[in-house]
């Protein structure tokens, strides 16, 4: 990957989707991008250790959460960063501190319904279990028991006659319980069963974050494959494009800023969690390299005020069969580039400066651009773009690529778009 003009290259495509399939939880999103980074030469520091002042690569690990960045030989305690802001989460379903449940017979696993998803996409679908466990002696392992686990079944027309003409009516306590075998339930039974899927000893699980997942691997969709189908997309698409992007300017011995990748959890219920974007996690990052380069306060000011942020999320693409529920006159479309994307009442950081820098980098990396805004008579969502530019006084702009079917289990975008913007990351933090 470089700044020159994009080639529409599949490969960084294929790629992506191995990263969906490799980060089925925002804990195996963190350990899919480090894998590739540390590839690139970055190493793990420890928010616990001294930090030193050595040019190169480095990341924080800290759960879901992912802060990466690359000193250039000769920063100065001064020198500004450019970041590329992104999400581990998505909706999706979480199991429940007490997991065993069930009745009539089934045994079901008590899950807890994680930031706004389409409840009806998890429905008659094939779900696997995966997440992060903490043992006993404090220290994690990942897990991720990747077939045919669970599944959440619908209730047949037989049985609701009207789903088709009054619509489906979801209770998010009693119908969103997946099903996981038959015979009575046992307490611990689920603990016990992941212990013997990791070959830990009984009773070695003292902490779980666990959470179902749709098994179906991403895929090329079209006559022409133009498309791609998977889960996950929001915004996995942006930490994968970040981490590539990231990853192939290290290898340049001239940069103005130190690029960051800062990958968050929690957006999709807030942000606030020392992990999420609302938390200290960047900040502290970003002033302990300026400290360790021999900063003062002051240097930090002077670097945080020099400093641009690409809040990178995934957008709304139009839709063929709701184009009334968007803006008239933006019309984001599957393979037209990666979006701009604008709220004057702050939901999005975006303003005519960071238009500007968004457009320069575009048009250096030769990629085409679209500019979004929701219609006024819908509510605006929002990203972890003004959170960063509130926290930290960074000059925020808000992007990312438009989809189809955000917040479903399976989601859908253009199968260039994922590349386009991975270039146009390049050139924005090349400066």
């Amino acid at each position: 990957m470089s700044s020159e003009p994009a080639r529409f290259d599949r490969g960084h495509t294929d790629d992506l989707m191995s990263f969906l399939t490799a980060a089925p939880t925002p804990y195996h999103a963190v350990a899919a991008a480090t894998q590739r980074l540390e590839k690139a030469g970055f190493r793990q520091v420890l928010e616990t250790d001294a930090w030193d002042a050595n040019a190169g690569g480095k990341y924080v690990q800290r759960g879901g959460a992912l802060i990466a960045w690359y000193v250039p030989e000769g920063a100065s305690a001064r020198t500004p960063f450019r970041i590329v802001g992104a999400h581990t989460d998505s909706p999706n379903l979480r199991v429940k501190p007490l997991p065993d449940t069930g009745a009539h017979g089934w045994r079901q696993i008590a899950v807890e319904v994680y930031g706004g998803t389409l409840l009806n996409t998890w429905l008659d679908r094939d779900l696997g279990l995966a997440g992060r466990l903490t043992l006993r002696d404090g220290t994690h392992r990942l897990v991720n028991v990747d077939r045919a686990l669970l599944r959440v079944p619908q209730l047949a027309v037989h049985l609701d006659r009207s789903v088709n003409t009054d619509g489906l009516k979801l209770d998010r306590q009693r119908h969103m319980q997946p099903i996981w075998g038959l015979g009575d339930v046992e307490e611990g039974d689920l603990i016990r069963f992941l212990e013997a899927e990791t070959g830990l000893a009984d009773g070695e699980i003292a902490g779980w974050d666990l959470m179902p997942h749709s098994i179906e691997p991403p895929s090329y969709l079209g006559r022409d494959r133009e498309l791609v189908a998977g889960p996950r997309m929001d915004n996995l698409i942006s930490v994968h494009a970040g981490t590539a992007a990231l990853a192939a300017v290290s290898a340049s011995s001239d940069l103005p800023y130190i690029p960051v990748l800062a990958a968050f959890d929690h957006e999709e219920n807030g942000s606030q969690s020392d992990t999420g974007a609302d938390g200290p996690l960047l900040g502290s990052v970003m002033e302990r390299s300026v400290f360790a380069r021999g900063g003062s306060y002051e240097d930090r000011a002077r670097a945080f005020a020099g400093t641009v942020c690409l809040s990178s999320d995934t957008g709304h693409a139009v839709h063929p069969n709701y184009s009334e529920r968007h803006d008239p006159t933006h019309h984001p479309r599957a393979n037209g580039g990666p979006i701009l994307k604008v709220n004057v009442n702050q939901r999005y950081a975006t303003d005519g400066q960071g238009r500007a820098v968004f457009a320069a980098a575009c048009e250096k990396a030769g990629v085409p651009w679209q500019t979004f805004v929701s219609n006024n008579a819908m509510p605006c969502g929002t990203t972890i773009g003004p959170i960063t530019a509130a926290r930290h006084g960074i000059h925020t702009v808000d992007i990312g690529v438009a989809i189809l079917s955000m917040h479903s289990a399976r989601e859908l975008c253009g199968a260039d778009d994922p590349y386009l913007l991975a270039n146009a990351l390049v050139a924005f933090l090349e400066g």
